[in-house]
C-alpha cells in the first residue's frame, strides 16, 4: 500500500505561482511514475505531470514552460511548482502513483487507469 497525502493549494491571481507537495508513503518500491492530474468541473481527469524513478519528467503541452515535477532523492515526496498560472489551472489537483514496480523502464503512462494510488486532492484557484 501506498500513500499519498498532498498540500500547497490555495487561490491566486492571474500570473501568480504555487507549489503543490505530495507526502509519499508506504510500499514505495513498488512506484514506477509518480504523477500529477488535475480535474476541473464537467471536465475529465486530465495528466499534468509525472516523473519516473530514474527521473524522466513529463509535462502536459498545456503547462509546458510553466509548472515543473520534480521529487526528492529518497522519493518521499513529489512537487509540482506552478507559474504563470491563469484561470483555466483552476482545478482540483491529484498526487497519483502506480504499482509498475522498482524494475520498471519505459515512459509513464498519461491515463489515470494506470495509476492505483490517489490522494484527496488540492484546490486550486486562479482568479483573472
Amino acid at each position: 500500500q501506498v500513500m499519498l497525502v498532498e498540500s500547497g493549494g490555495g487561490s491566486v491571481q492571474t500570473g501568480g505561482s504555487l507549489r503543490l507537495s505530495c507526502g509519499v508513503s508506504g510500499h514505495t518500491v513498488t512506484t514506477y511514475c509518480l504523477a500529477w492530474f488535475r480535474q476541473a468541473p464537467g471536465k475529465e481527469r486530465e495528466r499534468v505531470a509525472a516523473i519516473a524513478r530514474n527521473g524522466k519528467a513529463y509535462t502536459a503541452d498545456s503547462v509546458k514552460g510553466r509548472f515543473t515535477v520534480s521529487q526528492d532523492s529518497a522519493r518521499n515526496a513529489l512537487y509540482l511548482q506552478m507559474n504563470s498560472l491563469i484561470p483555466e489551472d483552476t482545478a482540483m489537483y491529484y498526487c497519483a502513483a502506480d504499482d509498475r514496480g522498482y524494475w520498471s523502464t519505459g515512459l509513464c503512462y498519461t491515463a489515470s487507469n494506470y495509476y492505483k494510488y490517489w490522494g484527496q486532492g488540492a484546490q486550486v484557484n486562479v482568479s483573472s
